[in-house]
């Protein structure tokens, strides 16, 4: 999870005039101190896992990017909670989604695990691939405004299976004997450089 906001402290005009705080783990705080301004974020949850026995790959976390208002006097005095959500563990013949992510009032959830053999992926954020044997059937569904659909898994006798989605594209179908490949990410340069976040995993 990233922020983004105007530091008035720093000279304006200059590479340095946006201060950046990356959560990556765990749970931590974001304290406003003084004043009120406008913070830009990008708020990633955690990843489904994708699926042992033939199974469908996980969908990614889901994706929120905006802008909101913060000062002394919102969340509890200014203090406003992040929860970073932790990927889906692998379990034996099971889906196992994501974890959510939270900032302020911003949630974000997490992904749908890959559905196993004859199984339909997990929803969440972006929703999981389905497991072998689900053709046109069974896939996970994504949420609308973070992410999309997993893919469908193949038919009988192919044991292939459908990719994760991810946060700008619907995860692969299984196609004959070739499983699908995850959904694409968003780019981002929130960090000030042009990256990819939350692509949906492949089958």
């Amino acid at each position: 999870m990233t922020i983004k906001y105007l530091d008035s402290k720093r000279i304006s005009g200059t590479s340095n005039e946006y201060k950046i705080h990356t959560f990556l783990n765990s749970t931590d705080d974001f304290e406003i101190t003084a004043g009120s301004g406008d913070v830009e974020y990008l708020v990633v949850a955690g990843g489904g896992s994708g699926c042992n026995n033939y199974g469908g790959g996980g969908g990614a976390g889901g994706l929120k990017t905006g802008t909101v208002t913060l000062s002394t006097s919102t969340g509890s005095s200014g203090v406003h909670t992040v929860t970073v959500g932790s990927g889906g563990g692998y379990v034996v013949n099971t889906i196992s989604n994501g974890s959510n992510s939270i900032f302020d009032t911003i949630t974000s959830t997490g992904g749908g695990g890959g559905g196993n053999q004859g199984a339909a992926g997990g929803n969440g954020g972006s929703g999981g691939g389905g497991g072998s044997y689900t053709i046109g059937v069974k896939k996970g569904s994504g949420t609308v405004g973070q992410g999309y659909d997993g893919g469908y898994g193949g038919s009988i006798p192919n044991w292939t299976a459908g990719g994760g989605g991810g946060s700008s594209s619907v995860g692969g179908n299984a196609t004959g004997s070739v499983s699908g490949s995850g959904g694409n990410g968003t780019q981002s340069s929130i960090t000030g450089t042009a990256l990819y976040y939350a692509g949906g995993g492949g089958a």
